[in-house]
């Protein structure tokens, strides 16, 4: 397992397009959302300690604000073929076993995660109703232990954003595993 921080998006970069499977059938793009105000692209996968760690407070969290017009959108980049746990049938399963409540994408090819530049799982990047990049940081100040949070930064984010207000630039990265690149990607 190698920890990786995620590296710093200019602020106001437009969502980058993309069209991939989901879990639950059909392929998604962000245009599909474009009834919701706030999306939320979480690079993420099946295995990592740290997903493990934050998955059900990113399940509350989309449970929280879907009536608010948020949407998070999961996506797994991580090569299959060494990493087994994150094939697409393996995805399906760990929606049902997790009870995931939001969209989870597979890009196969990697070139989705490539263009967003994600280094970890989690890797969060948040978009306002203009599709520009608000927030590009971690869920909260404690991964491990949800019970010792102090700071929940990307909840404030969401508030910020759905009040109208400014969300603060100076925004912490997350951590996490590496992205698991094919050797092409590398």
């Amino acid at each position: 397992m190698t920890l990786l921080e995620s590296i710093n998006i200019p602020l106001n970069t437009p969502v980058i397009d993309f069209k991939l499977p989901a879990t639950s059938g059909g392929t998604y793009s962000p245009s599909d959302f474009d009834d919701k105000k706030i999306l939320v692209i979480i690079f993420m996968c099946n295995h990592c300690p740290y997903v493990h760690a934050i998955i059900n407070r990113l399940i509350s969290i989309q449970s929280d604000y879907l009536e608010k017009g948020v949407q998070l959108i999961g996506i797994n980049a991580n090569d299959a073929e060494n990493y087994p746990d994150d094939s697409f049938e393996s995805m399906k399963d760990f929606v049902v076993d997790r009870g995931i409540n939001f969209v989870y994408l597979r890009d196969e090819d990697q070139t989705t995660a490539k263009a967003y530049k994600a280094q970890c799982t989690p890797d969060i990047y948040v978009f306002d109703s203009k599709r520009q990049l608000v927030y590009h940081g971690r869920i909260d100040d404690n991964w491990k232990n949800e019970f010792a949070v102090s700071k929940n930064e990307l909840r404030d984010a969401l508030d910020s954003i759905l009040s109208n207000q400014k969300v603060p630039e100076n925004q912490l990265p997350t951590i996490g595993c590496s992205i698991k690149w094919k050797k092409e990607h590398l």
